[in-house]
């Protein structure tokens, strides 16, 4: 598959994503994107606190390394490497929209650890920031994604590539929207 190719499918999730979020969460008061299923599990505003503190990172990370890579011609076929295939289909959905591994986040990224990453209006910035990542998408149709390489947030030492993290990010944004949704449609969710 094509470099080319490989963005603009990341291209489509991100706006199915990001259109989703906007359609089921613009309505919700404060108090439902508050609200928690249970106390050990995240409302809907630390679902996208979360979210957002890694657009934050990853971001900037995609950025630096689209302006600053040598890798200035696009790939002509995309192949992921061993571990970065393993750490996106780590993130990936299962068929049913099930989560097939649960990750604990690390504390810097816990909205429950971290409370300040809860701004209050943490979809609304999940959405612009989605906004972002499509303008990142599109510069880096003019790069090398399989040979530029990015930080992943666990580790300054391991680079994936940039192809493999954009991968990643964007099945992990899945993966929490997917949780929001579950938060939506739990039972017990206020209907006001």
């Amino acid at each position: 598959m094509t470099g080319e190719k490989v963005i603009n499918d990341l291209k489509k999730l991100t706006v199915e994503n990001s259109t989703l979020v906007e359609k089921k969460m613009k309505h919700l008061s404060a108090d439902q994107l508050n609200w928690k299923p249970s106390l050990d599990s995240w409302s809907l505003n630390e679902v996208f606190a979360h979210l957002n503190e890694y657009a934050r990172f990853y971001h900037a990370s995609f950025q630096k390394k689209i302006i600053s890579t040598k890798f200035r011609t696009p790939s002509q076929n995309f192949m992921s490497s061993p571990l970065g295939r393993a750490a996106w289909k780590s993130m990936k959905l299962g068929n049913a929209n099930n989560v097939k591994r649960k990750f604990r986040a690390i504390s810097s990224y816990n909205p429950s650890s971290t409370t300040e990453l809860v701004k209050g209006h943490d979809w609304r910035l999940f959405v612009d920031r989605q906004n972002d990542l499509l303008e990142i998408l599109e510069s880096a149709k003019f790069i090398n994604i399989r040979k530029a390489k990015t930080a992943i947030s666990l580790s300054n030492i391991i680079k994936f590539r940039i192809g493999d993290a954009f991968h990643f990010v964007i099945y992990h944004n899945e993966r929490h929207i997917q949780q929001a949704l579950n938060v939506l449609n739990n039972s017990n969710f206020p209907r006001k």
